[in-house]
């Protein structure tokens, strides 16, 4: 046997392993499409969607608001509105 039938036959056997089994399960999870419309799962799309900016801001001001760890986007975004009135 040569070494690329062997290989070859290596790959399809890792392929076999790793292809999902067409079960209940693995159709529960696919995409769901009404007619040819994809039906979209997840988060709902916000109302009032945030917009990416680019700011520069002071190295000891970002500090400051990643020391209480994730979220820091959102506390400084709070911390803006309330500065600003809104």
């Amino acid at each position: 046997m040569t070494e690329n039938v062997r290989n070859s036959k290596a790959r399809e056997e890792t392929l076999a392993e790793t292809r999902p089994e067409l079960d209940d399960n693995w159709f529960a999870e696919a995409d769901a499409y009404v007619g040819t419309r994809l039906v979209r799962r997840g988060r709902p799309p916000a109302a009032n969607p945030k917009v990416a900016v680019s700011l520069r801001l002071d190295p000891d001001v970002i500090a400051y608001f990643k020391k209480d760890g994730r979220g820091w986007q959102s506390r400084m975004n709070e911390q803006l509105r309330k500065a600003a009135g809104l």
